[in-house]
């Protein structure tokens, strides 16, 4: 067991190091979305540009349990320190890339290191504050985002418009030394050393299954037909490999992924929630920077900030959280945030092609705003449902599912996209078909072309608006079913007793 001795003087510089690590994470996404049609002009390959965040959120989610138990065994200092060590090592390979398979290769291990962030960030942010502070807390921890969103745009759109897009790696080099350093000075942990059996049979099985379920999403409709043998063999092999991670859980002295987070009705409700929202989240961050830049025919920088709107209501709800679930309870205030996520994907439906580009920003600010309200209560209320000991695992089980959700929904609605947008070009009118391009990246580098208004340009500008207008009908899906489990989820997550049954493995 660990014991973390912070004098209260020093947790304002910790939480700073904190900020800084997540900043590490953020900044990563928004930075890269806005990019990607520069990267796809340079790299070429844009249908496999979604394996840039596939891969990324693939590696980053099934590491984060492991990770989550590695901080209850080991402490949380080493395991941060090796894992911002790993990002820092992935960015300066993405900055070197020299096609777009390398550069998915190198995003891979940019998300081995993501994954320790995500785990022991909000885990330390639970050990050093207490209930009423971790709301407030997540709140400064959720800002991060909301500065990522800003900052990450204009520097990448900078860097894109005036140096190369290989500098929105590079810039993650002082911002990752400077937290480690920070770590390391002010965050003293006293580590008991006992003797403990890593689940590396259930490591492997999660990695494997997770892996192959993403690779069937991912190639279904566009490499092969969904209902070919490919396809069917593919999900079959990974339904098998899921159950004997399932099974392997049941085996472990001390399983990653222990199967009490999931025959708690709380727990389990929370983390089936995390991954719709993960599903829902996924869109906006891959698509809509090059929606802006396709359909509206905005700059990167512009794009960006567009991009940045869903990270203005996303701090202040997860702030002002913290007075609801106190008052209410956890899982009411989740419920409110679920109305206002299913308030915006609807609205977002309803925006007809030609709006001010203002209405799309309002619309995604209200969808952060219910992300703050539905995520800030779901962690605190289960990190407070356990003892420390356990505290990284049920913090790692809620990241777990949040980016689980991502990956498959950056696999399923990348598929959908690509497959859309195929089928409009082959339905063009006659009098089109022979001047379309003739794939997806002749579609993203002719539509960021300037000052065009052919009749090209224009069908193409209403398939990349319907199809990803479409993608919204699903997240409309999604948002309904996450307000069905929430509404099924106990009111709070559980007593004395209940815990003291979760620690015994009961």
């Amino acid at each position: 067991m660990t014991q973390i001795h912070t004098p209260s003087p020093h947790r304002p510089w910790i939480l700073t190091a904190l900020m800084l690590f997540m900043m590490l994470a953020a900044i990563d996404v928004t930075i890269v979305s806005t990019a990607v049609p520069q990267i796809v002009a340079d790299l070429g390959d844009f249908s496999l540009f979604t394996w840039v965040f596939s891969i990324y959120l693939l590696t980053q989610t099934v590491t984060i349990p492991i990770y989550g138990k590695l901080a209850d065994l080991y402490g949380r200092k080493p395991v941060l320190i090796f894992g911002s060590s790993l990002f820092l090592l992935g960015s300066m390979a993405c900055a070197a890339a020299w096609n777009m398979p390398s550069l998915i290769v190198f995003r891979g291990i940019q998300g081995l290191g993501a994954g320790a962030i995500m785990a022991t960030v909000n885990t330390l942010a639970g050990d050093l504050y207490s209930l009423e502070e971790r709301g407030r807390v997540q709140g400064y921890l959720s800002s991060v985002w909301g500065i990522a969103a800003i900052s990450g745009p204009m520097l990448g759109g900078t860097f894109v418009e005036y140096l190369t897009w290989h500098w929105i790696f590079l810039v993650n080099i002082p911002i990752g030394l400077l937290a480690i350093t920070l770590l390391v000075l002010f965050l003293h942990e006293n580590v008991v050393r006992k003797r403990h059996q890593i689940d590396y049979l259930g490591s492997a099985s999660i990695l494997a299954g997770v892996g192959s379920l993403i690779f069937a999403l991912m190639q279904g409709g566009t490499a092969w037909p969904w209902l070919s043998v490919a396809s069917i063999s593919a999900f079959v092999v990974s339904a098998l490999l899921l159950a004997f991670a399932v099974w392997t859980q049941t085996r472990a002295a001390e399983p990653i992924m222990p199967l009490w987070l999931w025959r708690n009705p709380a727990l389990a409700g929370a983390n089936l929630a995390m991954i719709g929202m993960g599903f829902i989240l996924m869109v906006p961050t891959a698509y809509l920077p090059t929606f802006a830049q396709s359909v509206y025919g905005l700059n990167a920088i512009s794009a960006g900030l567009v991009l940045a709107a869903i990270s203005i209501g996303w701090p202040t709800a997860s702030t002002l959280s913290v007075k609801l679930y106190l008052r209410m309870g956890y899982r009411n205030t989740a419920f409110i945030g679920c109305l206002f996520i299913l308030i915006a994907t609807v609205g977002f439906l309803a925006l007809p092609y030609q709006v001010s580009i203002w209405a799309i920003v309002l619309d995604q600010i209200l969808l952060g705003a219910g992300f703050g309200l539905l995520s800030t209560p779901l962690l605190v209320g289960a990190q407070a449902s356990v003892d420390w000991h356990q505290r990284g695992v049920v913090t790692g089980a809620n990241m777990f599912s949040r980016f689980l959700g991502q990956s498959l929904g950056i696999a399923l609605f990348g598929t959908l996209f690509n497959g859309s947008l195929i089928r409009q070009l082959s339905e063009a009118p006659a009098a089109l078909q022979q001047r379309l391009p003739n794939n997806i990246d002749e579609v993203v580098t002719k539509l960021q072309q300037p000052h065009l208004a052919d009749d090209i340009t224009i069908y193409l500008r209403h398939s990349v608006f319907e199809a990803i207008h479409g993608l919204y009908v699903g997240l409309a899906v999604v948002a309904v079913l996450i307000l069905l489990i929430v509404v099924c989820s106990p009111r709070e997550f559980g007593s004395t007793l209940q815990r003291n049954e979760i620690e015994n493995g009961v």
